[in-house]
């Protein structure tokens, strides 16, 4: 089974804009668990412009199913997901200024920092995931870096898609079977949708969990995001 963890940014985004607590993230969080979602992701940057790290501080009240926390391992994120112990760490290389993640780390020109967070984090018991792109050498590195996971960046696939070009899976497809050959698990997430997301799951020969949240949240505007959360659950198992 692919479990489904959703990533509820796009709902602190609303709540922000117009300050206070509605939509209130927390309910929302427990909301979408009971749902059938099988997690919660958060990504807090720096500057909080969605979700802040007191978010993070207060999720895990409601979170009874897997936490996932992903983000640059700065030192102030390292800080908060040591004193949170998520379920897991997403490590991801957006710089501070980035409106989204926009590519995996190259895990061999980052080996040695990699490997020092990484190690951190499994010292604490937090299972921990690199974002990468489908590369079969970065794939590699996160295996050497000690890593549990990879996440796949799944942009290249979304749009290629969209244009009808079913090739572009291939290199996903190898990267999975590697990953797994490794020891490694696979998740997957970025521009995945109800669209392209069966395609996708179905393919793949190797697929722990996948992250979705701006498709979900913006589906769930039309759909309702209970119907929403069910239909990724169909099209994913």
């Amino acid at each position: 089974m692919v479990k489904l963890s959703v990533n509820i940014n796009k709902i602190a985004t609303l709540r922000n804009a117009r300050g206070g607590n509605n939509p209130d993230l927390l309910k929302m969080a427990n909301d979408i668990q009971s749902f059938g979602a099988d997690g919660i992701t958060i990504h807090p940057r720096p500057d909080q412009r969605h979700i802040t790290y007191n978010d993070a501080i207060e999720l895990p009240s409601v979170v009874r199913k897997e936490y996932n926390i992903e983000g640059n391992p700065i030192d102030k994120f390292i800080k908060l997901v040591l004193s949170i112990k998520p379920d897991q760490v997403t490590l991801v290389p957006d710089s501070i200024d980035a409106i989204t993640s926009n590519s995996g780390w190259d895990t061999i020109k980052n080996k040695n920092f990699l490997k020092d967070v990484v190690l951190e984090f499994k010292k604490n018991g937090i299972r921990t995931s690199v974002f990468v792109d489908p590369i079969l050498k970065h794939i590699e590195g996160a295996r050497d870096v000690g890593a549990d996971r990879v996440e796949l960046y799944t942009e290249s696939y979304a749009i290629n898609y969209e244009k009808g070009n079913l090739k572009e899976l291939d290199k996903f497809i190898k990267s999975s079977k590697l990953a797994n050959n490794l020891g490694l698990g696979v998740n997957a997430g970025h521009d995945l949708n109800l669209q392209n997301i069966n395609y996708f799951a179905s393919n793949m020969p190797f697929l722990d969990e996948v992250s979705i949240g701006h498709a979900l949240i913006s589906e769930s505007l039309y759909l309702g995001i209970e119907n929403v959360v069910n239909l990724y659950l169909n099209k994913l198992n």
